[in-house]
């Protein structure tokens, strides 16, 4: 009988969905006429980092880990990429489960297995202990990337909620972006184990504020009837071209990202000779441009959230094709690689978080799964594109950029599809 309710809501929704003649302007009833303070925001933005911050403030640390348990450097390389699957797994699980159990209550479980799964990483003896407390680590942490997103969309309109997001799109990208440099540092300083203590001790503060200061946002709860019903729910979802175009638009967008990340670095020093003190000065330029296209998408929200993707998606395609055609003619300066990127990557700052609120509008009372399943997409690609990009690497730079340029298209390709469908 619960089943039959669950596909009966979730049904009704589909249907207004398809049927254009539907009121698809209402809003969840709590918090409808309310607003989130600073604070909140904030914390929500500093959460839905966490597990991306947790992923990548390990990376230089990667090459001791492999010397001190004395394995290969693709066992050693296991603690980044296995940790990007079990994020993309839990923002599968805490979506659904807080459109059941509410925003809140999952998202402090969520903060309980981040700390948990630190310490374990703190106190583990072997890489296997590390992998493990990584997988655990970045299974919690996931919970920021799809509930941060949700609560903004239950007190928000779409238009709005796409503003909002734009400031969690953006401390989602620039922590983890700067968190590198910050675990060189600790690991300098205090070793490689204290970038643990670290991530332990941040998501106890945001966990012990946010149980104070934020409130339920869930309206009606959504039954929950098991994995199988999960699923059914994301098929449903994902019959929707509208939304499915949406969701793959964010999804290649992050593999751009990604997958320049994950080689940028070997493509420093073996491609331009550069040494390795030098990147974190170029990679900058990345950070501020995601920034300042987070900012644009803010100020000019009022263009609407398909003319904003449009913009962000076109600047991605010629950020690329600027980088490649600077290579052809021979330019090998690390500006003519990371400016032209940094372009891409303004575009990729305005894409986002529009696309992700277009995503998440489609069915706004299944907010969390849809946002679940999008932040699933979003990592499951993005951790392909992180272990492809060093399988195809052959020693110049033109692998990168052709799979950079690949997905740049392909997230263009599927936002106009959805728009597609929407102009029928």
């Amino acid at each position: 009988m619960a089943h039959n309710s669950a596909s009966l809501i979730f049904n009704q929704q589909f249907e207004r969905h398809l049927n254009p003649s539907t009121d698809q302007t209402e809003q969840p009833k709590a918090a409808a006429k309310n607003t989130l303070s600073k604070r909140v925001v904030v914390l929500l933005a500093a959460t839905s980092a966490l597990g991306p911050t947790a992923m990548q403030i390990l990376l230089p640390a990667i090459p001791v880990i492999k010397e001190e348990f004395e394995v290969s450097a693709e066992v050693a390389q296991l603690t980044l990429s296995l940790s990007m699957l079990a994020i993309a797994i839990g923002t599968l699980a805490y979506g659904p489960l807080s459109d059941r159990y509410g925003r809140k209550p999952i998202m402090l479980v969520g903060l309980c297995i981040t700390f948990l799964g630190s310490l374990f990483c703190y106190f583990a003896h072997s890489i296997d202990m590390l992998i493990l407390g990584r997988i655990i680590q970045a299974f919690g942490g996931a919970v920021g990337l799809v509930l941060a997103r949700a609560i903004v969309r239950d007190v928000y309109g779409p238009d709005q909620a796409a503003r909002v997001i734009a400031t969690l799109v953006m401390v989602m990208v620039v922590m983890p972006m700067l968190s590198p440099a910050v675990g060189g540092e600790l690991m300098h300083r205090f070793g490689w184990e204290s970038v643990f203590l670290v991530m332990s001790g941040l998501s106890l503060i945001i966990f012990v504020i946010l149980q104070n200061a934020l409130e339920e946002t869930l309206a009606e709860p959504a039954p929950f009837d098991g994995v199988g019903a999960m699923l059914r729910n994301f098929l449903h979802l994902f019959r929707s071209r509208a939304f499915r175009g949406y969701a793959l638009c964010v999804a290649f967008v992050s593999v751009v990202f990604f997958a320049f990340i994950s080689a940028a670095p070997e493509i420093m020093i073996s491609v331009l000779d550069r040494p390795a003190t030098e990147y974190g000065y170029y990679f900058i330029m990345v950070p501020l441009g995601f920034m300042l296209g987070n900012s644009i998408a803010r100020q000019f929200s009022h263009l609407g959230i398909n003319r904003l993707i449009t913009l962000g998606a076109s600047l991605g395609v010629i950020g690329i094709v600027c980088a490649i055609g600077l290579q052809l003619i021979g330019l090998r300066h690390p500006l003519a690689l990371f400016m032209p990127v940094a372009l891409a990557v303004l575009g990729n700052g305005i894409t986002l978080p529009n696309a992700q609120a277009a995503a998440i509008n489609e069915f706004p009372q299944f907010a969390g799964t849809a946002s679940g399943l999008t932040g699933f997409l979003q990592m499951a690609f993005s951790a392909v594109a992180a272990q492809l990009v060093a399988v195809i690497f052959n020693g110049t730079v033109y692998p990168l950029l052709t799979m950079m340029l690949l997905a740049s298209l392909a997230s263009l390709g599927f936002f106009l599809a959805s728009t597609r469908v929407r102009s029928r």
